[in-house]
Order: structure tokens, then C-alpha cells, then sequence
């Protein structure tokens, strides 16, 4: 048994007036709480420094650079790494990454037991728009404000395993999971600010919405033999509702842990990453039953190419 005691720690709202500093000291609390109950590795959610900011419209891209990390740590952050050392806890988080060359992407990082950044994943599937559309309800604008992810999905020995990670969007796609999946991944850490409502599609609400979120973590974790951790931002961030879910499923895509609220919230649950053994080794031993021949079109092509 390789148990991993882990925490999802959901943020509730963060307005687009906090502070750095106070969502800092939330994320601090959370910490605190899994530090008494013995967490190894806490996850917090996809931009978890921040508001979601994609939801603003600026005509100069640059200005929404107060958004973006330049380094990290930095002097907002450098306190979660320290308390992390501290208490000997690996954790993971996102936050928007403006590169020394200029470069804007939405990023997630690992973070071993000795403070140390184990890993970084740019997101590479980015939803929405890149131009202000009037016809939305709401604004979702990470084409205009993020390059698509460079570092492909790659995975990470820490903590006793083997770790990816995704973002956000990233999980409703396959092909995320099946790369990870075939480089062995035992656990699976994401982060998510996800509307309560599709902009685009009347009547689509929280449940739907919902249903879509789970159903798609619990294909990627049954599918691959993994164990997944998805953690929301959630809650009513200036007038926008953001739905909560936050989830641990394990290796057989049942969900084990799920949050109660969309405030901030933290849920623990003990993983054996020796659990995703059975998976790997017999229905989804990729090695015996995949047919990579007849595969080519998932890398072949982009949009769809009917039948005439």
C-alpha cells in the first residue's frame, strides 16, 4: 500500500478587488486545517491567486497583466511555500504565468515536501473566445489573454508517485487523460472555475453542468486507472456564479470525497496509489490491448471530415 493522505482545498468567491495577500491567507487556513488532520499534498484550484479574470474585456491585452505572476514565488506567495515546507505537504495550484519573454499562459505547478517546484503544466485546452462577443451573457476569454500551453502533459515522480496534471477544461477532452495515461499516472490534480451557466445554451444550469464535470472525471479516472483530484473556485465572484463539485474519484471513476458547499472548504480522503495497479495491469494494460493502427485519425486531423 502507497497511501497518500490527500486534501482538496475549493476557494470560495475571490473578488476582483482582493488582495494577493488575502486569498493567501485563506489558502494559509485551509493549510493549517489539513496540516491537523496529516495531509501529505493539498490542491487548490486552477487561478487560485485571483478573480477569474477572463471574464473582462480589455481592448489592450497588457492591461490585464496585473493578473499575472511574473515569477514564482514571488513576495505574495512565498508565505504558502514556506507554511508547505514547514509542515512537510507537497501541493499544487494555479495561477496566470507571464513569462520573462513576454509569453501569457494559464499554468499549474507542483510543489514537493522541501518547497521545491517538482513540475509545471501550461493548460493547453482553452476555451472560449478571443474577441468581445456582446451576444454572451458573460465574457470567457482565455484565447485572448493565453497562448495554448507548450509543455504538452507531462508527468512527475513526487510524493511515493507518478503525477500529472490538468486544467480546467483540459478534463472534458480524452486525449488529456489517455497521454497521461500511458506515461503510467497515478493521480491526476486539476483545478477549475467553471460558470454555473453556458453562456451559449439556454437552460443549461448548475446540474447539467455538474453532470458534465463529474462525468468527465470519472471517465478519465476509470479509463486510465488513476486517481483524480479536481478542485473548484466557486461561489458568486462579482456577480458571476461559479458552481463548486470539487471531487476525489479513485481508480475504479467512483467519486469518494465531494465537497458540500461553494465557499472555501477543504476534503480529505486517503489514496492507495497501489490501487490503480489492478486497472493498468488488466482491462487497460495499453501495452496488450491497444491498436495504435487504427488511431491515426485523433492525431491526424482537427475538425471533423464527414463521409461523402
Amino acid at each position: 500500500m502507497r497511501n497518500v493522505r490527500i486534501a482538496a482545498a475549493q476557494l470560495g468567491p475571490i473578488q476582483k478587488a482582493d488582495r494577493r495577500q488575502a486569498v493567501v491567507a485563506r489558502m494559509l487556513d485551509l493549510m493549517e486545517q489539513a496540516a491537523a488532520l496529516k495531509v501529505g499534498l493539498i490542491v487548490y484550484p486552477e487561478l487560485a491567486l485571483t478573480t477569474f479574470f477572463p471574464r473582462w474585456y480589455h481592448e489592450d491585452v497588457g492591461d490585464a497583466d496585473i493578473w499575472f505572476e511574473r515569477e514564482m514565488p514571488n513576495a505574495a506567495t512565498a508565505p504558502l511555500f514556506a507554511r508547505a515546507k514547514q509542515h512537510g505537504m507537497a501541493m499544487s495550484f494555479g495561477y496566470a504565468e507571464l513569462t520573462p519573454d513576454g509569453h501569457r499562459f494559464n499554468a499549474s505547478i507542483l510543489v514537493d515536501k522541501a518547497g521545491g517546484i517538482a513540475g509545471k503544466y501550461r493548460k493547453v485546452h482553452l476555451p472560449g473566445h478571443a474577441e468581445l462577443d456582446e451576444a454572451r451573457a458573460f465574457q470567457h476569454l482565455e484565447k485572448r489573454y493565453f497562448e495554448p500551453g507548450d509543455l504538452g502533459f507531462p508527468v512527475f515522480r513526487m510524493h511515493g508517485g507518478i503525477y500529472g496534471m490538468c486544467i480546467c477544461n483540459d478534463r472534458r477532452w480524452p486525449e488529456t487523460w489517455r497521454v497521461l495515461g500511458l506515461q503510467g499516472v497515478e493521480m491526476v490534480v486539476l483545478g477549475f472555475n467553471t460558470p454555473s451557466v453556458n453562456s451559449q445554451k439556454s437552460g443549461e444550469g448548475p446540474e447539467t453542468r455538474i453532470f458534465h464535470h463529474k462525468l468527465s472525471l470519472q471517465a478519465g479516472a476509470y479509463q486510465n486507472s488513476t486517481w483524480v483530484v479536481a478542485v473548484a473556485k466557486a461561489g458568486v465572484e462579482d456577480g458571476h456564479p461559479l458552481f463548486g463539485a470539487s471531487c476525489i474519484v479513485d481508480p475504479d471513476g467512483r467519486i469518494v470525497a465531494e465537497s458540500a458547499t461553494e465557499a472555501d472548504e477543504l476534503i480529505v480522503h486517503d489514496c492507495d496509489l497501489d490501487a490503480t495497479r489492478f486497472g493498468k495491469e488488466t482491462i487497460f494494460d495499453f501495452k496488450r490491448h491497444r491498436r495504435v493502427e487504427h488511431y491515426g485519425r485523433i492525431t491526424g486531423q482537427v475538425g471533423v471530415e464527414v463521409p461523402e
